[in-house]
């Protein structure tokens, strides 16, 4: 992955809406470290899934490939331990709906099981009994 550190430099010393016309001009399409994070993320075989409340909103890191029980205990062995199933949609689905319960409305939110691989931008809510 080819970086331009003094082209970043002179990036992060304008205001956001000069960096966003800089960048297109010179067809970059993100900054060097989101780039360079995902790619990072990708060559180690990790991906993120968030949960979010009403106090909180986080990203949990787990390999790619795993499955939804497990993914539960990276928040908490008692998760994992009571686990029933996951109930989520996709980053981008949640995004364009608005909110969770639009995301029902449109049939964009699932109930998966303890077998499901989780997708790398999944948000999830566990339900499980302890």
């Amino acid at each position: 992955m080819a970086l331009s550190a003094k082209i970043e430099a002179e990036i992060a010393q304008l205001a956001p809406a000069d960096a966003a016309a800089f960048r297109a001009e010179i067809g970059i399409a993100s900054p060097a470290l989101d780039r360079m994070i995902r790619a990072s993320y990708h060559l180690l075989g990790r991906i993120s899934f968030f949960t979010a409340g009403e106090d909180e909103c986080r990203a949990w890191t787990i390999r790619r490939g795993t499955r939804a029980r497990a993914a539960a205990g990276a928040i908490h062995s008692d998760i994992e331990k009571g686990f029933i199933r996951a109930e989520l949609c996709a980053y981008d689905d949640l995004i364009a709906a608005g909110s969770w319960a639009h995301c029902r409305d449109k049939g964009t939110l699932r109930l998966e099981g303890k077998d499901y691989v989780m997708q790398d931008g999944d948000v999830v809510n566990f339900r499980f009994n302890v």
